[in-house]
């Protein structure tokens, strides 16, 4: 995709926004802005969110998984959002596994509010003219394909 961009990015116009269509994995997002891309949207965050993942600092957790059941951590300790603050992996789990529609949407929230944040950091690079330095320690924290732990 990375290679295919970097053929297309240059012969479209300038002056207009460049958008990638299903582009939703955070590091792809960081990686897709160095190539020249300005908008984005996918339904990653919700469709993962529904099968129990969230995005977060710490890459993808799968919250079916048995090790959360007594884990009553914040969902992502780095991050600020409402879920993280007032909800914990333990609970989520069992929201989750008992297919209740709020562990999907609250999920949710916060893979978007994760996405949010981190756009937030590209936009706050780029106007701080440090976005090399920001791609580059952001890719270095965290696998390409985001990957599970």
């Amino acid at each position: 995709m990375f290679e295919i961009l970097d053929y297309t990015v240059p012969i479209l116009p300038r002056d207009k926004p460049r958008y990638v269509m299903g582009l939703g994995n955070p590091t792809s997002l960081v990686e897709a802005v160095s190539h020249g891309i300005d908008m984005f949207d996918c339904v990653l965050p919700t469709r993962i969110a529904r099968n129990g993942t969230a995005l977060t600092s710490e890459g993808k957790l799968n919250l079916r998984n048995a090790r959360f059941a007594k884990d009553f951590n914040s969902l992502d300790p780095a991050h600020d959002c409402y879920v993280c603050n007032n909800y914990s992996r333990a609970y989520l789990r069992h929201l989750v596994q008992s297919d209740e529609i709020l562990g999907a949407r609250l999920l949710t929230w916060h893979n978007l509010a994760y996405l949010f944040d981190v756009m937030r950091g590209v936009r706050q690079a780029i106007l701080e003219d440090r976005y090399a330095h920001f791609r580059n320690e952001y890719l270095a924290g965290h696998d390409m394909e985001f990957g599970a732990i």
